[in-house]
């Protein structure tokens, strides 16, 4: 019995991995894939794309938006949970990954569900919100720029119904963010962001000890 988080040592994280992840075949063809790139790192790990999958499914997801894509692996996992008639809007600023990725969904059979935006998210989440859909969304997934993560945040808040999710990926930054001495800039923006969310009366929210730290945060307010 424990009255804390247990740690995650390498013999348990295999056996969670062996009792609960189902990773299907062409996820794992795609982590193959990504783990030849030279990012390779910033792939979400497959127990934390099976709880996407099952958070989608858990609220009947049928309209969501991806701040950061990569090679789609969490797109894939988003968009398979949803219904047929579901819409995932991808934003990244990357043909070389989101390559990838396309050739995924359509593999998937999951492209007519996905619209990919190459631009800056700000812009895509900009155009979103002139034309009208503030509160249309039930889920958004943040994964890119850590330095931007408190300006995605608010735009996706707008963006977002009440009752709706916001998942931010990274906010243990493998550690890095406990560690005072450690002030590159990726780790302070995350501290930024975890300092202000925690003081957010508008959200509830928790910070799972899943991949690097995924936190979900539920909208209070209309």
């Amino acid at each position: 019995m424990s009255n804390r988080t247990l740690s995650i040592d390498d013999r348990i994280y295999d056996y969670l991995c062996d009792v609960t992840v189902n990773e299907p075949e062409i996820l794992r063809q795609l982590r193959t894939e990504t783990a030849q790139l030279e990012y390779s790192v910033m792939q979400i790990a497959p127990e934390q794309g099976q709880f996407m999958s099952l958070l989608i499914k858990l609220m009947g997801a049928k309209r969501a938006i991806e701040i950061g894509t990569f090679t789609g692996y969490s797109s894939i996992c988003v968009a398979s949970a949803m219904p047929d008639d579901g819409k995932l809007i991808c934003c990244d600023i990357s043909p070389q990954w989101t390559d990838i990725a396309e050739k995924y969904w359509a593999l998937t059979g999951l492209e007519n569900k996905i619209d990919l935006h190459i631009q800056p998210a700000e812009q895509t989440l900009q155009t979103l919100l002139d034309d009208g859909a503030e509160k249309s969304f039930d889920f958004i997934f943040i994964d890119a720029d850590k330095q931007n993560y408190i300006k995605y945040y608010e735009m996706a808040l707008r963006l977002l119904r009440k009752g709706g999710i916001i998942a931010i990926d990274n906010t243990l930054w493998s550690g890095a963010v406990a560690d005072p001495e450690n002030i590159e800039p990726g780790t302070r923006a995350i501290r930024r962001f975890n300092d202000m969310l925690r003081d957010d009366d508008r959200v509830s929210q928790s910070l799972l000890t899943i991949g690097d730290g995924l936190t979900l945060i539920l909208k209070e307010i209309e």
